[in-house]
């Protein structure tokens, strides 16, 4: 496997790079010292300076001021957030915005991507389901209105549960399930009647929301009902949050090598103790299998190029590894550290609770197992 980044790519790493490099990890209130969420809103200033960098349109087409690149790009660029704990809608909003230009009504596309490209729109996505166990997409009903094929509008009702940076998006993409069992994509305005959030607070401490659904009209327009576009946004997201495990774990096992080289004992930095030095280095594995099957995952999502197996079973892989090895990085971390890595003026601990989120919206490694067994027996390698 070829995992070379092409030049357009790197070159977006660079920007990224740029544009993270004044971001502090510890910005906001500590989320162990928060009883609540740590912060009302997104990072504003940030968020304008990723749109002036030309990074929210990244992956959209020239036409809506985007720069045409793949989703390996955009998980490039969210492995760059992930490593200051960027606090915006980065993955979301790009991700909503590809599934509506290649999905979506050309109007509509016309009417939202140029706006979602220079930070004026903020798109977000409700993936959870009622309790997060359940598959999204049968959370939400959508009946059509008016008779025929071609429904005048479409009527909502269901809940959503955790949806990230509800409460400061302009559109939030609900996947709902009609009366014939297909799976659609609905945007809906947060501020739009029988709508209702309720504030949740993540395990990192940032702002959620149960969004739920009272008979709520959206037109046929705002409907994408083309086959393929929830899974594509779920494959999307999915691996975009297993860029972020991966950034994260990448930062988080730099701070430890930073700390284990300074740190002595006996008159020796503890990084020369053979112990420590043995975890570093099965940390360091983990984050080569987190590397290489993400990438492989986003390549099959780019190039849609066939394989023994669905591209379901790449994402599966890259779930397996990015929810146990970002767990298992930080908690060697914080061994490694000592007292000083729950110490709240240290940055570690946030890493903690962020890479806890990112396992929990991941999901257990074992239910991937399942998954990819599953997909095993239906297609026999041969």
């Amino acid at each position: 496997m070829d995992f070379t980044f092409t030049e357009e790519q790197q070159a977006a790493v660079e920007a990224a790079r740029a544009v993270f490099s004044g971001v502090a990890p510890d910005s906001v209130p500590s989320p162990a010292l928060t009883p609540g969420a740590v912060a009302e809103d997104i990072d504003r200033r940030l968020w304008g300076e990723l749109a002036s960098s030309d990074l929210l349109g990244l992956t959209l087409s020239e036409e809506y001021g985007g720069a045409g690149l793949d989703p390996v790009a955009l998980c490039l660029v969210v492995r760059e957030s992930a490593k200051v704990l960027a606090r915006v809608p980065l993955l979301e909003s790009c991700a909503v915005a590809m599934a509506v230009e290649r999905y979506g009504e050309s109007a509509l596309a016309a009417e939202l991507l140029p706006r979602a490209a220079r930070g004026e729109l903020i798109l977000t996505a409700g993936t959870n389901g009622r309790t997060g166990h359940d598959p999204a997409e049968l959370a939400v009903t959508a009946r059509p209105e008016g008779p025929g094929a071609a429904p005048s509008g479409w009527v909502l009702d269901g809940v959503q549960s955790a949806v990230p940076w509800a409460q400061v998006a302009d559109l939030i993409a609900v996947p709902a399930h009609t009366g014939e069992g297909r799976s659609v994509l609905a945007l809906v305005d947060p501020t739009r009647e029988g709508v209702t959030l309720a504030d949740q607070v993540s395990t990192s401490g940032e702002r959620l929301a149960e969004v739920r659904l009272d008979s709520v009209r959206v037109e046929a327009r705002e409907l994408i009902d083309a086959h393929g576009a929830w899974d594509r946004l779920r494959a999307l997201l999915t691996t975009g949050t297993c860029a972020l495990a991966l950034g994260l774990g990448e930062r988080v096992l730099a701070m430890t090598a930073e700390y284990t080289g300074k740190r002595e004992q006996f008159g020796f930095p503890v990084a020369t103790f053979q112990a420590v030095a043995v975890q570093a280095a099965d940390r360091y594995i983990d984050l080569r299998a987190m590397e290489v099957t993400l990438w492989q995952a986003a390549w099959r999502i780019s190039t849609e190029a066939g394989g023994p197996l669905p591209a379901a079973g790449d994402i599966a892989v890259a779930k397996i590894w990015a929810s146990d090895g970002v767990r298992r990085i930080v908690q060697t971390a914080q061994h490694l550290h000592g007292g000083f890595g729950a110490d709240t003026d240290y940055p570690l601990h946030r890493f903690h609770a962020w890479a806890k989120q990112i396992e929990l919206s991941l999901g257990p490694a074992a239910a991937h197992e399942e998954a990819l067994g599953d997909l095993l027996a239906a297609h026999p390698l041969s």
